[in-house]
């Protein structure tokens, strides 16, 4: 199981990841502090261009092409955008209200089968809000209804317009630990008997899918879910399993090697820092929850902040995510996490990141771990252009973007908090405001 980080997916065509939008721009920025997100620290004196919605250069001594539009960035950090390791951007908008949340469904008979790229809203006001504060991408998982499985996420990008899928299928989301073995029939026993019976089935739908009993007596998947589950078995998309205790990290990288050809990833993960030798040794990535301190349930007992920073000690390749953390509307918390884990590395006896191993914890790392790092995630040539001008250090929490990127398409930046924050910084006696006009 030693298969550290994934390939991109070209199973599901090139023509999904190389579309170029058509309003992308040739544009130069120079004069930044710039920063690649490879793990590096910034540099002064950068430039980063952009041709047909691709980077073509980034670094210094980079020369800008006759003609193109030009940003003095003015010294000023540049930087690729955010990419959120693990959200539910643009599936939920009021969790309470059931016709605005679309991350999981109680009643289906379908569970692997779920799909959320068709159901992505491109108009929730928290993709305005987090472009706003630099987020570029998103990956998007659904939420467990009446099984361990959740469903199929997607890979998604925050621009202002109706085409927000980057990648659809991109992964399937699993329950392991307490939740999984609640949707299990209440123990963990239960829990793994479940998850090898439905890959076995899964195993025996990829064989002959004609003669597979789609619920029968003896089958617990629908054929639809049986279907989703064969890219799994296959290692085309990886597994990602929510999974906090420490023994359960062992209990599934064990049962993981009877079906040695998936890819996982571990999320959460508040202990598996106790673990992290042998999470190594399977090479197996995580996206972590950044500062998990406090044993918010018994599978989080041996709760710390140094998580993240004891994982990448013992070589675990290691993203930040915010799964169960306001995943739905606050993926930009995700540049403050980072920037305590720097502040964590100064406190004697913790373990935080460096400003570069902080800063690629959300940008080139989510998208390695999901096999897309060609793609976005850094200023690499041919990454995407997702780029950000900053005000200041972008994980300092003052700090603000001023302009946002995505696929080299210049992103508005007003967003209903703005709206309102002007309304109530200018208020003026008179009209009512329109929401009361007939």
């Amino acid at each position: 199981m030693k298969r550290l980080l994934l390939a991109p997916f070209a199973f599901l065509g090139a023509a999904s990841l190389a579309s170029v939008p058509a309003s992308a721009q040739d544009v130069a920025i120079t004069n930044a502090r710039l920063v690649v997100g490879d793990g590096s620290g910034p540099v002064d004196g950068g430039t980063v261009v952009i041709r047909g919605g691709r980077v073509v250069a980034a670094g210094t001594g980079v020369a800008v092409p006759t003609g193109m539009r030009t940003i003095d960035a003015a010294g000023k950090w540049v930087s690729p955008g955010i990419v959120a390791g693990f959200s539910r951007l643009g599936i939920v908008e009021v969790d309470a209200v059931n016709p605005t949340n679309d991350a999981f469904a109680n009643g289906s008979p379908f569970n692997a089968a779920i799909d959320v790229a068709p159901v992505v809203n491109p108009r929730a006001t928290p993709i305005a809000i987090n472009r706003a504060e630099g987020v570029t991408r998103a990956i998007v998982a659904p939420q467990v209804g009446s099984s361990i499985f959740a469903g199929q996420g997607a890979v998604i990008d925050l621009g202002d317009d109706m085409a927000a899928v980057t990648m659809p299928r991109a992964f399937q989301f699993l329950e392991f630990g307490e939740d999984g073995a609640r949707e299990a029939g209440g123990s963990r026993a239960a829990l793994i008997v479940q998850l090898r019976n439905a890959l076995f089935e899964a195993q025996a739908y990829a064989r002959d899918p004609a003669s597979f009993l789609d619920r029968g007596k003896q089958a617990l998947l629908t054929r639809a879910d049986a279907e989703a589950l064969v890219p799994v078995l296959e290692g085309r998309v990886p597994l990602l399993v929510h999974v906090e205790r420490a023994a359960d990290i062992l209990s599934l990288l064990d049962l993981m090697r009877e079906f040695d050809a998936i890819e996982p990833v571990l999320v959460g993960a508040t202990e598996a820092w106790t673990v992290a030798p042998q999470i190594a040794a399977a090479g197996v990535p995580v996206i972590a929850s950044a500062l998990a301190d406090l044993p918010a349930s018994f599978e989080q007992l041996a709760a710390t902040q140094s998580n993240m920073g004891r994982l990448k000690a013992a070589g675990v390749t290691t993203a930040l995510g915010m799964i169960n953390d306001e995943d739905a509307r606050q993926a930009r918390y995700a540049k403050q996490y980072a920037g305590n884990l720097v502040a964590l590395g100064r406190i004697p006896g913790a373990a935080g990141l460096s400003w570069g191993e902080a800063f690629a914890a959300i940008t080139s790392l989510p998208a390695q771990v999901m096999g897309m790092g060609a793609e976005f995630g850094s200023l690499a040539p041919g990454r995407r252009g997702d780029v950000v001008i900053w005000d200041g250090d972008p994980l300092e929490i003052g700090t603000a973007a001023t302009a946002v990127f995505i696929d080299g398409v210049e992103q508005p930046l007003e967003n209903r908090q703005t709206r309102l924050r002007q309304r109530y910084l200018d208020p003026k006696e008179g009209a009512l405001p329109k929401a009361y006009q007939r």
